[in-house]
């Protein structure tokens, strides 16, 4: 009958003593009333319902019973009430709530004299006012209860939301952790493997002209990784603080492809155009997946040429495929794990696009990206939906 919904306060006893002298000076006044004075009847009525507003919190339903008589015989109402609005609060049955209303509202119609039987209207006026001087305290308690029914629920539900936003926010940061991944394997991978091949030419001829060549060169590869990794070193640190300022992350676009294809060591063939308004993420994404490819074929085929084919599918796909010839003479042992594709695949999906990659028939290999066509005009209107 009863459930653990609503703890007692810690201060309980001084609303206790409150309530019992509450109750005990209403029998009193009720006895006087009555003329009952102190007989054993009388005072067994007042130790019962003193007992049992003492107990209501605990046993609301033991007290309630306990403070009937005090109701039925001394004619004492605020015992009763004190202890229905305790059975109202704690007991989750309304059936057993509005049963101890019934009974409240028999036994205080027997201290009271009715009408007389013939007159209906009256005994239904005293009926009724029993009872709503019963339901009355009844009502209060079920208030009380929803109260702290709902505010516990709240508490819930500020609990959720406080999860849910740990939530999202490991879940952003752990999207900057990819993206930085990313970056820094696109940086990294793609100037030291440069730096490794220059540096085997000159193994390969040692001659003062060709060694000082490949030196410049490599210093200059060196000076830029250095500096691509200042820039991700500084984005991880601000990422960290409250104010994170991701605009030192290295941002290349199509304009600087041109010096990427020129740096590459590789003879490249370069067919069709690219669309002149795309967004500076289509941008990035097409500059690194030719940074990865050109890479890996630099790592992989030594002495291959490469053909870049840009062109515009139906319906509204931009298709960006780049294939090289086999390799013409041993390649180098360079590490690698095959984190560029995987970081290639992340960025096209993200754009809602895909990216394939496999050997081609001629022994070479090739990679293709397929993007939805999408202008910075779209991409600006689509944000401010957002």
């Amino acid at each position: 009958m009863t459930d653990t919904l609503l703890r007692p306060s810690p201060r309980r006893w001084v609303i206790d003593l409150m309530a019992v002298a509450v109750s005990v000076a209403d029998m009193g006044v009720a006895m006087w009333t009555n003329e009952l004075g102190m007989s054993a009847l009388a005072i067994a009525c007042v130790v019962g319902a003193v007992v049992g507003v003492l107990v209501r919190n605990d046993h609301p339903l033991i007290g309630f019973v306990l403070t009937l008589p005090a109701v039925g015989i001394v004619g004492a109402l605020a015992a009763p009430a004190i202890t229905l609005f305790a059975v109202a609060r704690h007991t989750e049955r309304v059936a057993v709530v509005a049963l101890c209303v019934v009974t409240s509202a028999v036994m205080a119609s027997l201290s009271e004299p009715l009408p007389q039987p013939d007159r209906a209207y009256e005994v239904a006026v005293a009926l009724a006012y029993f009872t709503a001087g019963a339901a009355a305290p009844a009502f209060f308690g079920r208030m009380t209860r929803l109260h702290h029914a709902l505010r516990r629920r709240l508490d819930e539900i500020d609990d959720i939301h406080a999860h849910e936003r740990q939530l999202y926010a490991q879940t952003v940061l752990s999207r900057e952790r990819a993206q930085i991944g990313r970056e820094m394997h696109d940086v990294v991978s793609h100037q030291v493997t440069l730096i490794a091949v220059r540096a085997a030419t000159i193994l390969v001829d040692p001659s003062p002209q060709r060694a000082r060549t490949e030196a410049e060169t490599i210093r200059g590869l060196a000076v830029s990784t250095l500096e691509e990794l200042r820039h991700l070193v500084t984005l991880l640190r601000a990422s960290g603080g409250s104010s994170s300022d991701t605009s030192t992350a290295p941002q290349p676009d199509m304009s600087d492809l041109r010096a990427l294809i020129d740096n590459s060591g590789i003879d490249v063939r370069e067919l069709g155009r690219l669309p002149t308004d795309l967004p500076g993420a289509w941008q990035r994404t097409i500059y690194r997946m030719v940074q990865e490819s050109l890479t890996n074929t630099r790592k992989h085929a030594p002495g291959a040429e490469a053909t870049i084919r840009y062109t515009v599918e139906e319906p509204a796909h931009l298709v960006v495929t780049i294939t090289n010839s086999p390799a013409q003479r041993p390649a180098l042992a360079l590490p690698g794990a095959g984190h560029g594709l995987i970081g290639l695949r992340e960025r096209a999906e993200l754009l809602g696009g895909t990216l394939t990659a496999g050997p081609s028939p001629d022994g070479g290999f090739t990679v293709t990206l397929a993007l939805p066509v999408v202008s910075v005009n779209q991409s600006k209107t689509e944000r401010r939906r957002k």
